[in-house]
């Protein structure tokens, strides 16, 4: 299912104060007196897919312009997904956007019901509407947008090298990148390898071991006070067991407890509650035996060892350097030494990862090359019928002395899409040089350039809606109708949308709407109404005669929209 534009509401632009445009999936044309608004319809449409807000469009009295817009979208496209990404929804297969444009300049934005930036839409746009106008002409001028639309054209001759391209091209970029980070930091990448290196080295000279660094630290405590610990042992252990070298004796807690378990244990049948107590004094008494034996043992160990204490101290001044540098205690030093190994063999692969890289990039460079000139051969094929086609285009819509030409010229580098730069040229006369589209034709001329471009592209180009403003510019009588014929082929795949003056180009529409202007001497307003047969014939025979019910207007008008009904039936 193909998107398209169901309805429009306008509100407050231009003369415009309320209108509803209800869209036919074919081709809409858009007539009406002079000044009455038929331009309004233009820049709705325009506004509604992101562009250029301009305060001075309000309506006098009026504070803000909206356009509101309905679309049909398939919910599988990706235009939908668009729209899901923006946080917007589809109820029921339709879309609605929404614009607002205050008399102060502020623009705002909506797309699924959702409040989004206005640049969201005019992205949108690209899958969803192309505007020729005299201000909207900017799609196809595009030098991005003519060489897609040029792929597109050249159709299947293109898939296989432009995807096998575009694969390469993409490798390409990646090997290319990855052999600049690594010869541009080459010197860095030595200095880090140096570093790390003289570490490693420093790390294994010194050979910490996990905890090292917390056992010296207490050994160093205790030979730096071996006679204070000694001291205090022997003072402990004097205390509990007593010191038989001493001259006087003094009772020790052992002889203490002893006693007073003896006195305990001696009355210990006349009471029983005493027995507990005994037995508890008892244990007290092995308690402090055993510890006064522990305290024999220590200060027997304990030796004043300077030689030991200074190799200690100097162990752990070799670790202390090591742990300043490389981590907060010998466990994170071996943690760093581990990882600094494996960074260290990455940095020496990169000399053979440079010389892989480089060798990659030159078969890929030539792989591209290869691609590159296919690219070239089968685009320059494709637009060589391309300008043909729409040479002959412009023929029968009164421009038969101008040429369109596509020049391909070649980029100085790769790019996505190959070497090539397609540009479209025109040549309004023989004896004039090709120029960009934009510089060698007028607006209204621009307009049917487009024209003929967008009839040959139809089928290759993926827009769906078409609005055209001033396409039939300058011209009439046969030149006219050969507009509304093309229009209405072009209809045929896609939606369109035209803004016209020109009766023989209305009549090929499938949908007739006329914006009606009403004033009152001080304020105009203006609507939007949706034409029957009769109403068709009224309005054609106005454009043509300036006379609603001229008798030889509606006579001419009727023939109008039988030729035209036997054209596209």
């Amino acid at each position: 299912m193909r998107p398209r534009v169901e309805e429009v509401r306008i509100q407050g632009l231009g003369v415009i104060d309320e209108a509803v445009l209800e869209l036919s999936p074919g081709f809409t044309v858009v007539t009406g007196e002079t000044g009455a608004g038929k331009t309004m319809v233009v820049t709705g449409l325009g506004l509604l897919f992101g562009g250029r807000a301009d305060p001075a469009r309000v309506r006098p009295g009026a504070d803000r312009a909206t356009v509101e817009g309905t679309l049909v979208i398939d919910p599988a496209s990706r235009v939908a997904q668009q729209v899901e990404d923006t946080g917007g929804v589809l109820e029921d297969g339709e879309l609605i956007i929404s614009r607002t444009v205050s008399v102060e300049g502020r623009s705002r934005a909506w797309l699924g019901g959702r409040s989004v930036p206005v640049g969201t839409l005019t992205y949108l746009a690209d899958d969803l509407v192309a505007v020729h106008g005299q201000m909207d002409q900017q799609r196809l001028l595009q030098p991005g947008r003519q060489r897609a639309a040029l792929d597109r054209y050249a159709g299947d001759d293109l898939v296989k090298p432009l995807r096998a391209y575009e694969q390469a091209y993409k490798r390409h970029r990646q090997v290319a990148e990855q052999l600049d980070e690594l010869t541009a930091r080459a010197r860095e990448r030595a200095q880090e390898a140096d570093l790390l290196r003289f570490g490693l080295e420093e790390v294994e000279k010194t050979d910490p071991k996990a905890g090292e660094d917390v056992a010296l630290r207490e050994e160093e405590e205790r030979l730096s006070h071996a006679d204070a610990l000694r001291s205090a042992a022997e003072t402990a252990h004097a205390a509990l067991l007593g010191d038989p070298m001493a001259g006087e004796q003094i009772q020790d807690a052992v002889s203490l407890v002893g006693q007073a378990r003896a006195a305990v244990e001696a009355v210990r049948d006349v009471d029983p509650a005493l027995a507990g107590i005994a037995d508890r004094l008892a244990e007290a008494g092995y308690l402090l035996s055993d510890v006064a034996t522990e305290l024999a043992a220590y200060s027997e160990s304990v030796e004043a060892d300077p030689a030991r204490l200074a190799a200690v101290q100097e162990r752990r001044s070799v670790l202390t350097h090591l742990i300043r540098k490389y981590g907060e205690d010998t466990a994170a030093v071996l943690g760093w030494a581990e990882r600094a190994a494996i960074r260290l063999t990455e940095l020496e692969g990169d000399d053979d990862r440079i010389a892989d890289l480089t060798r990659e990039h030159e078969e890929l460079t030539g792989r591209l090359t290869e691609l590159a000139a296919e690219l070239t051969r089968v685009r320059t094929a494709a637009a060589e019928r391309f300008g043909q086609a729409v040479t002959e285009e412009l023929t029968a819509l009164a421009m038969p002395h101008a040429r369109v030409v596509v020049v391909i010229t070649q980029a100085a580098e790769f790019g996505p899409h190959g070497l090539d730069e397609v540009e479209l040229r025109m040549s309004p006369h023989p004896a004039a040089p090709p120029l960009p589209l934009n510089k060698g034709a007028s607006g209204g001329e621009l307009s049917r350039v487009m024209l003929a471009i967008e009839v040959v592209f139809a089928g290759a180009d993926p827009v769906p809606t078409f609005v055209f403003d001033e396409v039939d510019a300058g011209v009439g009588g046969k030149a006219a109708v050969e507009i509304g014929r093309r229009l209405a082929r072009l209809a045929r795949t896609a939606q369109v949308i035209v803004v016209t003056h020109l009766p023989q180009v209305a009549a090929f529409a499938d949908q007739h709407l006329v914006v009606e202007k009403d004033s009152d001497g001080s304020v105009v307003r203006s609507g939007v109404v949706a034409l029957d047969r009769d109403g068709r014939t009224r309005e054609l025979s106005r454009m043509l005669a300036g006379l609603e019910d001229s008798e030889l207007g509606r006579a001419h008008a009727e023939e109008l929209l039988a030729i035209a009904a036997a054209d596209k039936g």
